[in-house]
């Protein structure tokens, strides 16, 4: 936000917008078409990939209004404020969506698995252990080799923290009106998550080709890949985001006293760290 424009004394509220509307017909495309394509429709893949495509457009001049109204001295210190709550909600309803996926690892492991070995159950499955990793009561789960910490998930902790401390440095290089130095370290940022991405790639390759681990491996395979999928998702959109924030800022958006569009993204961004802090030590550790 220039900071010549903080004193706007109104709360500036947006006019009729296309956006919204724009925005709930292509998620609706993008849903019909990932519908049909579990249901294995030929012509399902071509209208997901054709939703997608247009809510990237609609983010892309949805943002961009709201950057340009930033830029053009629209926006008070009240609107600043609504913005940190908006994105501190959002935070925490990403926090409720992982807790989600936690809970449910929680209770496949804690609560389903010893419920099936105890003695009423050895009826049924009499060769079924309460061992975490296994392919299930019925035995009608191929066998696999669970996914241990070493040492790509390790190598990606240490990326992600580095990652987490690199953008720390570019925020203080920001507040202290080092543009050079904030651009150098929020790229290092984003090279670092991109490595990240390029890493979990590889380990489900690994997975797939040797380890037989797969999206269909009982609720070991199931959890395994919805939290560190999802997860590997979120870092991609946080690394979309800061990419966005540096070219902002190469284009001189932000000041010492003005940026919450970066520090919101940081927040995201730390977000993920600590996340990816609890998978590392129940998914692959415990």
């Amino acid at each position: 936000m220039n900071p010549q424009h903080t004193n706007v004394p109104y709360y500036f509220v947006p006019g009729p917008s296309k956006w919204p509307v724009l925005a709930g017909a292509s998620l609706l495309v993008t849903m019909i078409g990932a519908s049909g394509w579990v249901n294995g429709q030929s012509w399902a893949p071509y209208v997901n990939l054709a939703g997608l495509v247009a809510f990237l457009v609609v983010l892309y001049g949805w943002f961009g209004d709201a950057i340009a109204e930033s830029e053009g001295g629209l926006y008070s210190k009240r609107i600043d404020t609504s913005y940190r709550w908006s994105m501190s909600w959002f935070i925490f309803s990403e926090v409720m969506f992982f807790s989600a996926f936690f809970g449910a690892l929680f209770y496949a492991r804690s609560v389903t698995m010893p419920w099936l070995a105890d003695l009423d159950h050895k009826i049924l499955w009499p060769d079924f252990a309460a061992q975490w990793g296994n392919t299930g009561p019925a035995g009608v789960v191929e066998s696999f080799t669970t996914m241990g910490p070493f040492w790509i998930p390790t190598i990606n902790t240490a990326l992600l923290l580095t990652s987490g401390v690199t953008l720390t440095i570019a925020h203080h290089a920001l507040l202290a009106g080092n543009r050079p130095k904030t651009s150098l370290w929020l790229f290092l940022t984003i090279v670092l998550g991109a490595v990240f991405m390029g890493f979990q790639a590889y380990e489900y390759m690994h997975a797939y080709s040797d380890l037989n681990l797969k999206l269909t491996s009982g609720i070991y395979g199931s959890t395994f890949y919805m939290l560190t999928g999802f997860h590997g998702f979120h870092v991609t959109i946080g690394a979309i985001m800061l990419a966005v924030v540096l070219y902002r800022h190469l284009k001189g958006h932000f000041t010492p006293e003005h940026h919450f569009a970066f520090e919101g993204a940081a927040w995201y961004w730390h977000f993920v760290d600590v996340v990816w802090l609890g998978l590392y030590v129940v998914v692959y550790w415990l």
